[in-house]
Parts: C-alpha cells; structure tokens; sequence
C-alpha cells in the first residue's frame, strides 16, 4: 500500500471532510444554545421594561381620569349655578355714544369710567354653550399633556 493509493487519498479527504463537517455541525449547535440563552435573557429584560412602561402609563391615566373627574364636577357646578341664576356671563359691550351738550365748560369722563363701555349678560343657552366649548377645550388639554408627559416619561425609561 502506497500512499498515492487513490483509496488511501481517499479514505484521508473523507476523514478531513468528517472532522470538518463534526467541527462545524458541534460550533452551529453550541452558537444556536448561545443565541437562545441571549434571546431568553433580552426578552425577560424586555418584558421587565414592558411592565414598568404600562405601570407608568396606567399611573398616568389614572391621573388623567381623575382629572376628568374634577373638571367634570366642576362644569357641573358651574352649570347648576348658571342654571339657578346665582352666576352669570358677562361680556364688555361698548355703549352706543350720543352727542351731548355739556353745560361746562370741562368735557373730561369722570375718572374710573370706561368711556363708554357696559357689559351684557348671555342667555343662559349662549353660556352653556360656552361652558361646553370650554370644557371640550380643557379636556383635549388635558388629554394632550397627558400624553405627553407619558411620552416623555416612557422615552427617558429606555
């Protein structure tokens, strides 16, 4: 037997090809075991994050209901006081000006006059219409700034 056999070169490129094949197949499992190990471990960190980002958000909207809440009783406080006529809305309207003969010769307005210048009351449908604009207004607000602060505590949490 000579080792220019083509069996003999052979029998060795096979023996080379096995151990190479061995070698890769043992280093694509042992990879494979890592990976998952690492995966396993980003995952519970990521569900760790997840729990505190919703406890946060939870806490925040909670807030915000409780909030809502407020502004709602309020709104209907203040609905039931215009209701009952014990508040009213006002709005600054400016006096028609009549020409007038002054029987002095000083035309100055007295002091603390606003030349002119009276309010008028709504009715009451005008001011609860207000009232409603108002609160829709408030809420969005409220809402909006809620939102941001939960951004902005959920960004700065990773």
């Amino acid at each position: 037997m000579s080792i220019f056999n083509p069996w003999v070169i052979l029998g060795f490129v096979l023996a080379m090809l096995s151990a190479f094949g061995g070698g890769y197949s043992k280093g694509k499992s042992d990879e494979y075991q890592r990976q998952q190990v690492e995966i396993a471990a980003l995952n519970a960190k990521a569900r760790e994050t997840e729990q505190a980002m919703s406890k946060v958000a939870q806490t925040y909207g909670e807030t915000l209901r409780k909030a809502n809440n407020a502004a709602k009783a309020k709104e209907n406080k203040l609905r039931s006081d215009l209701n009952n006529g014990t508040f009213s809305l006002r709005i600054p309207v400016k006096a028609p000006t009549c020409p007038t003969v002054s029987a002095t010769s000083d035309a100055t307005p007295a002091s603390g006059s606003d030349s002119g210048t009276t309010s008028a009351e709504l009715d009451r449908q005008t001011a609860d219409a207000l009232i409603a604009i108002t609160a829709e207004g408030d809420a969005a607000i409220r809402k909006l700034n809620a939102c941001i602060e939960t951004y902005e505590t959920l960004r700065n949490m990773k």
